[in-house]
């Protein structure tokens, strides 16, 4: 009968030990995600789901946005606002999204206070120029695939031999900028000019340049251009007026802008980045050092291709090249 019950004993005491370890490990977190961008943005979405494929459903997540593409200026006030939610949240760990979340909010409420894990995501900028990483901060940094997706088009329209790139006058936009002028002589074809601007009337103002340098347009940070009444534009109305000023494939740095009547482009994705720091968070909290854990960038590129926009422009691509893309319809207007 001892050795009964001891027999019974041992295996039931494994078990007991095996669901502490797995309760242990399996504890549920509360997380504070500080997005720059607003709620309906399609990249700040493709974040979200990106975390969500990490730490949902076993975590408690709360969101913040800061709005600061349709409203740059009340970007500090949001920040201070954010800050409250985390003072009284109270999170194991956060994370911030795109290049204004870092510099309106971690730095300045952040960096030297929290004793916290913080993962970044979607810094077009370097991260030594927020002073990352830390011993608490680490993250993914954000990098468009300019590169390929002018290759992509060349290979649709072999007769493109110069690239003109446009960007919104945004943090975003200077960063990319700085990207395409340290990385230009590596392009397939030639960068004849790159602009930064801020409204409607500066991108009419520009048609004479697109017609006479421009065999192709890569567009990206547009986001939060104004109207001639000072109205932010949606991705929809910018492309509206692009189509309208100019008649060469636009090409894009994401899927929603392929899907707005971009020709084509290689796409970084809100979903990488939204894993990566989700992935990289999951891990401090569990206990690894956030000082062991590097800070990474995106490398993940997807092929899109619009065949609504290849039609309108009587592209009849090899098969080969749109092998191993993904073909979109522009959205209906």
């Amino acid at each position: 009968m001892k050795n009964l019950a001891m027999a019974l004993v041992g295996p039931w005491s494994l078990l007991i030990l095996l669901l502490l370890c797995a309760q242990a490990h399996g504890k549920a977190f509360t997380v504070l995600v500080v997005m720059s961008y607003e709620q309906d943005n399609p990249w700040c979405q493709g974040i979200k789901q990106g975390i969500e494929s990490v730490l949902s459903p076993a975590n408690k997540i709360v969101y913040f946005y800061m709005d600061t593409k349709k409203n740059f200026s009340g970007g500090d006030q949001k920040a201070k606002e954010a800050y409250e939610v985390f003072q009284k949240l109270r999170p194991d760990g956060v994370i911030t999204a795109d290049d204004d979340a870092q510099a309106m909010f971690v730095l300045p409420y952040l960096k030297l206070k929290a004793d916290i894990p913080l993962m970044f995501c979607g810094i077009n900028k370097n991260a030594e120029d927020y002073g990352f990483p830390t011993e608490r901060i680490s993250g993914v940094l954000e990098r468009a695939h300019v590169k390929e997706s002018i290759a992509l088009a060349m290979q649709l329209i072999p007769s493109i031999r110069r690239a003109c790139i446009l960007v919104g006058d945004s943090p975003a936009g200077m960063a990319l900028q700085r990207q395409v002028e340290a990385e230009k002589e590596t392009y397939p074809a030639r960068v004849e000019d790159i602009q930064r601007i801020e409204s409607l009337r500066e991108l009419r103002a520009l048609k004479p340049v697109l017609d006479a340098k421009c065999d192709t347009l890569y567009v990206d940070s547009l986001e939060g251009i104004v109207d001639d009444e000072q109205r932010s534009l949606t991705n929809r109305q910018i492309f509206d007026a692009l189509a309208a000023l100019y008649a060469g494939p636009v090409l894009g740095a994401n899927s929603y802008h392929v899907e707005e009547g971009a020709l084509c482009a290689v796409v970084k994705t809100g979903q990488e980045q939204g894993e990566g720091a989700a992935s990289a968070l999951l891990k401090a909290l569990q206990g690894t050092p956030v000082s062991d854990i590097p800070v990474t960038t995106n490398t993940r590129g997807k092929l899109l291709i619009n065949v609504d926009t290849m039609q309108r422009m009587s592209i009849t691509p090899r098969p080969i090249v749109i092998q191993g893309a993904t073909l979109v319809k522009t959205r209906p207007r």
